[in-house]
């Protein structure tokens, strides 16, 4: 009975990864081409602020922006459709439906506040509203938006579903009371800051992001949260269609609508299956990609403007050290694919 269940699962989760592959796959050409038709192309920033980076992206201003929408879109709209079909007419509709209270909600609101937030930045910087120089919104603002959501995440978990207990692995569930809620907050920040930081390169992001939703699936569907599982694949499907067109030379960029919602969710889902002190390993170029910011700007700071990277995030120094773009993106999803197993081992051993 067990094995039966488990197949099913197993097997509805592939079914509905590959609808979402099928369908964002389809959508991208259209979106493709409104994005070039209304010009909704990425702006750099004056080569004064990031001489380095504007040097080596200055062939990149003007490709299009804000394709993360395919990805999201394409989760909610299916979230949608058989959650609607579910409670019209039952049956096989209610195998593929994924929304759970307890389980989708909160990723699911998740990542479409954040993603909707993440276009309204794309639009600002395309259009340099507000004196924008193609930056969008400023750090502080980002950061605003990060903290409003991460409290309205922590909220929902400590005070509504009442979450309290952190997992650490080889030793157990710990009960920590209120911290839970600095804790939730610090991952959520600190997930959404390190996507936006890593969406640099063409795939980049798509690519780690891929590695720790896999990963990600995995857990929750060995805790047999299989609506969790499912919500994941989902987005596991999307991201494949959207590497599709995004890895190098890419067709167009995911822009803060995709780094932003993918971050934020990545760091939801983590804290939903308990796996906060394995998420580093499931996401350790985010990791790496925010210390090489912080450090900079530390060194910049402390040493009166002396560097430590010749770019930061250090996906740009690679650049400048001369390894081609490509290169630099396979490097950073070879190290991905290995933490992301050596993460999984870890949870496997401490269950």
């Amino acid at each position: 009975m067990m094995q039966s269940m488990l197949l099913s699962q197993a097997v509805r989760v592939t079914i509905l990864t590959t609808i979402s592959f099928v369908i964002a796959l389809a959508v991208t050409p259209l979106w493709f081409k409104f994005l070039k038709k209304y010009k909704f192309g990425k702006q750099l920033r004056g080569s004064g602020d990031t001489p380095v980076f504007s040097e080596l992206h200055k062939g990149k201003e003007g490709v299009p922006t804000g394709a993360g929408l395919i990805i999201w879109s394409t989760v909610i709209g299916l979230a949608i459709i058989f959650d609607v079909m579910r409670h019209l007419f039952g049956g096989a509709w209610d195998y593929f439906n994924f929304v759970d209270r307890a389980e989708t909600y909160l990723p699911l609101a998740a990542l479409l506040i954040a993603a909707l937030v993440g276009l309204l930045d794309d639009w600002i910087g395309v259009r340099k509203l507000g004196g924008a120089s193609g930056g969008g919104l400023k750090v502080r603002q980002k950061a605003v938006v990060y903290l409003l959501i991460a409290c309205v995440g922590a909220w929902w978990f400590y005070f509504r579903l009442g979450w309290n207990i952190l997992f650490i692995p080889f030793f157990g569930n710990l009960t920590i009371g209120w911290w839970y809620i600095p804790i939730f907050l610090f991952i959520i920040f600190a997930s959404a800051f390190s996507a936006n930081e890593t969406d640099g390169l063409d795939g980049l992001l798509g690519g780690v992001s891929l590695f720790a939703f896999v990963s990600l699936a995995t857990v929750a569907f060995v805790l047999h949260r299989y609506n969790l599982a499912a919500f994941s694949g989902v987005i596991i499907g999307a991201l494949l269609a959207f590497l599709w067109f995004n890895i190098y030379p890419a067709k167009f960029f995911m822009g803060d609508t995709g780094s932003m919602s993918l971050g934020i969710t990545i760091g939801v889902v983590a804290m939903l299956t308990n796996t906060t002190l394995i998420l580093p390993f499931f996401t350790i170029i985010l990791v790496i990609e925010s210390l090489s910011v912080i450090i900079q700007v530390i060194s910049k700071k402390l040493r009166h403007g002396k560097k430590v990277f010749r770019s930061a995030p250090i996906h740009h120094h690679f650049e400048a050290l001369g390894w081609p773009e490509s290169q630099v993106t396979m490097r950073f999803w070879i190290v991905s694919a290995v933490f992301c197993a050596l993460g999984l081992v870890i949870f496997f051993l401490s269950h």
